[in-house]
């Protein structure tokens, strides 16, 4: 299916993007805000907005009656390493990022650097806090993403004491946190459609928010094999490195899924290499 010329089809986009409106209304339910959770709002049977937290959060929704004309939403995966597709993905009007991955040294080429929205699950701040030195390790990992909105879809203690530290240090971030209504939404929204995971992929979320928020729509990274499917040669997990996730997420399924977005002229799903290298 991926091999036919792709084109951009404005009908099954708007009524797509309707439907995600309808259903789950990113653009102005996705973030935690001032206005929709005051104090002693009950986001989860767990959580309640504390006024240390409702102090902490915006007052509105930074995408709230915002479009942006074209947006990237790069994955992770292995097929991005030497697809010259940085200059390709860093041309959009907005980009998306997953986990806070690295862009620095010859990555840049490949995955570009440019950030607007980045999400950060809280399992990479456990990492880095074991490895000594938090601020200064928090800081150099944040400080890649310049002044993106930095988005964490949990709260946890240590996720409260690193944008405390970010706000120490005037980082130029901007922290929120993703509403847990609309996360559950969303997952709804997938399993009706044949999702049925756990837990949805920080990914697969980022590319149901820029369906809401964006004209068009192009997503890179995201290829659930361990095979290219064009040169057929190993690829490792990440860009970065072949770490294995904990499997709670359905990739086949979740990519199947924007298979056939793309193919219904949706989004647009890159797989292949961006640009060759000069020789």
């Amino acid at each position: 299916m991926y091999s036919r010329p792709w084109r951009k089809q404005q009908e099954h986009l708007d009524e797509f993007r309707s439907l995600l409106r309808e259903q789950c209304n990113g653009s102005e339910d996705a973030i935690v805000t001032k206005a929709n959770s005051p104090e002693n709002t009950r986001l989860t049977l767990k959580r309640v907005v504390s006024r240390s937290f409702f102090n902490i959060l915006p007052w509105t929704n930074p995408f709230s009656k915002k479009t942006w004309d074209t947006c990237s939403v790069v994955g992770n995966g292995g097929i991005l390493f030497d697809s010259h597709c940085g200059k390709e993905i860093d041309s959009a009007d907005f980009v998306i990022r997953c986990n806070l991955p690295p862009l620095n040294g010859n990555f840049k080429t490949h995955v570009g650097n440019k950030s607007s929205l980045v999400t950060a699950n809280p399992s990479i701040f456990k990492e880095l806090s074991k490895l000594g030195n938090y601020s200064q390790r928090l800081a150099e990992r944040i400080k890649t993403f310049g002044d993106a909105i930095i988005a964490f879809p949990d709260q946890t203690h240590l996720v409260f004491k690193s944008i405390n530290i970010l706000r120490a240090l005037k980082s130029p971030s901007r922290p929120v946190f993703l509403h847990p209504k609309y996360l559950s939404k969303l997952t709804d929204f997938w399993r009706s459609r044949g999702v049925k995971a756990a837990r949805l992929s920080s990914g697969f979320f980022m590319v149901s928010m820029a369906l809401e928020l964006c004209r068009n729509v192009h997503v890179y990274g995201f290829w659930p094999l361990s095979v290219d499917p064009f040169g057929l040669y190993y690829l490792s997990h990440h860009y970065y490195d072949n770490r294995m996730p904990k499997r709670v997420h359905k990739m086949s399924a979740e990519f199947q899924s924007l298979l056939q977005l793309h193919v219904q002229g949706v989004i647009r799903l890159h797989l292949g290499s961006c640009e060759k290298p000069s020789s």
